[in-house]
């Protein structure tokens, strides 16, 4: 069965001619982009927050705005639709951090939760609303190991398949699957000692 939510070949010829386009200083393309890369972004948005509960304050629509913002609004060039995602779950992830921060402060510390990695994914239904350790332990694999952290940022912020990660990250589908085991074995245990 093939995937409802998989761009077809024309869209994901058309979204990197445009991301060219804007990255040559066509300011025009943008307003071609923004509907094709919308819907996929408000999946990953939404994807992001549905772990987060209904008292969460960002929405989905607004998290989808923000980040568009800053993608178009960089300096990034990007080279197609798959590296524009990948920059996309990283903005997004940063976004969500900056947000929960500011929740955290607002509350002066107050109802700390202790995160537990889920077996199957780390961001999505079910999944601890403490984005803030989970962005600190993923932090601490960065530094000991940048592509499996990577790895993980694609695959759960940025809502890529194996094979768009592994195209990304230029390695093979069997490796972003090896690395994706260890990260999560590792973030598992670290975030067990928070």
């Amino acid at each position: 069965m093939a995937d409802e939510t998989a761009p077809t070949a024309p869209e994901s010829h058309a979204v990197t001619r445009l991301l060219r386009q804007l990255g040559g200083g066509d300011k025009a393309a943008l307003h071609e982009l923004m509907p094709l890369v919308y819907a996929q972004l408000r999946r990953l948005a939404a994807g992001c927050l549905g772990s987060e509960g209904r008292q969460h304050t960002l929405r989905a629509t607004a998290l989808v705005h923000e980040a568009y913002l800053r993608l178009v609004g960089s300096d990034v060039t990007f080279n197609d639709r798959v590296h524009f995602y990948a920059v996309a779950a990283r903005m997004l992830r940063h976004i969500l951090v900056d947000h929960a921060k500011a929740a955290r402060r607002q509350k002066r510390g107050g109802g700390a939760v202790k995160v537990e990695l889920d077996e199957a994914v780390l961001v999505g239904p079910g999944t601890p609303s403490n984005i803030v350790d989970l962005d600190d332990a993923l932090k601490s694999l960065a530094a000991l190991d940048a592509r499996k952290s990577d790895v993980v940022e694609l695959l759960f912020f940025g809502g890529l398949t194996y094979e768009e990660t592994a195209a990304a990250l230029n390695i093979s589908p069997a490796t972003v699957d090896r690395e994706l085991r260890m990260a999560k074995a590792w973030l598992r245990r670290e975030l067990a000692r928070a």
